[in-house]
């Protein structure tokens, strides 16, 4: 059986009618009543206002016009990359490690008067910047909040005829005697005349020791000798900052040596020699470059 509707009526059809068999309406169905234009248009304009609505909740919402006037945005730091609180200036030439501690790895040397960024963590002596968005260490006892300022170069003043002065640094002759001088290279011999002139507390020197295989046989090596450790510091920091002037390559002090070609690294521990002498606790060792050419 066949169901054919048409607008307003329903017709009943039976692909192969049955005379005896009368055909049964289906007692739910009703006629629909004719559409009002008027109320189609109405709901097409509803369904057309919530459709339009899901799609803006889809959309990502409207950006505004930026405003030339208004401060940028930060843009805000990986999680895993340090929070900075401040920036500080380095007052001296500093190692930068991966870790609080010489025992970790050293990356870079960075020059005086580099602006750091810092995240106020310090453990003992070292302090936490952040460098290329990475954790880096730096010794916080040279780190300051205003820049420094450069030193001034030092004025040369008049000097007896027997004195000359080249780079800041004297070469007249020590008043305690030239006698150490003896079989000395000449920057080894610049290297006693100037610390002499600086340091003239100390008294007694060490040069060309005989039989030695080393510098201070061939006359590369002066030792300074002290009896004040604070003195001890304070001319082994002054060779070290005076070592282009003076051609050194090489000094120890205290159980540490520095040299140029490490000098990245600063102070580095050496083993125990078993006395102050053999340690280098009584006198301040250098080692310049020139050898004799005589």
């Amino acid at each position: 059986m066949v169901l054919a509707t048409c607008t307003g009526a329903v017709a009943w059809r039976d692909s192969e009618p049955d005379p005896a068999i009368a055909p049964e309406r289906p007692a739910a169905l009703s006629v629909p009543a004719p559409l009002d234009a008027d109320a189609v248009r109405a709901a097409g304009q509803e369904v057309s206002r919530s459709t339009a609505r899901l799609a803006l909740q889809k959309k990502p919402a409207h950006r505004a016009a930026a405003d030339p006037t208004a401060e940028p945005a930060r843009a805000q730091a990986p999680a895993d990359e340090p929070e900075i609180v401040d920036h500080l200036f380095m007052t001296t030439a500093l190692n930068v490690w991966t870790g609080p501690g010489e025992q970790h790895t050293l990356l870079d040397v960075l020059p005086a008067g580099t602006k750091v960024a810092v995240t106020g963590v310090v453990e003992g002596q070292w302090a936490e910047i952040v460098q290329d968005g990475e954790s880096r260490w730096v010794n916080a006892d040279y780190l300051a909040e205003e820049k420094p300022t450069p030193e001034p170069e030092p004025t040369v003043e008049a000097t007896p005829e027997d004195t000359e002065v080249s780079g800041g640094l004297s070469d007249a002759p020590c008043p305690s005697g030239s006698s150490v001088e003896n079989g000395l290279t000449p920057d080894a011999i610049a290297v006693h005349r100037a610390v002499c002139a600086n340091f003239p507390e100390v008294t007694s020197y060490g040069g060309v020791r005989e039989g030695d295989d080393g510098e201070h046989g061939d006359g590369r090596a002066l030792d300074a000798m002290i009896s004040d450790s604070s003195v001890g510091d304070q001319v082994a920091e002054w060779v070290r900052s005076h070592h282009q002037d003076l051609g050194v390559s090489e000094v120890i002090w205290a159980q540490r040596i520095w040299t140029v070609e490490r000098s990245s690294e600063g102070w580095r521990w050496m083993e125990d020699r078993g006395s102050d002498t053999a340690n280098h606790y009584d006198h301040v060792h250098v080692t310049v470059y020139g050898y004799n050419t005589e």
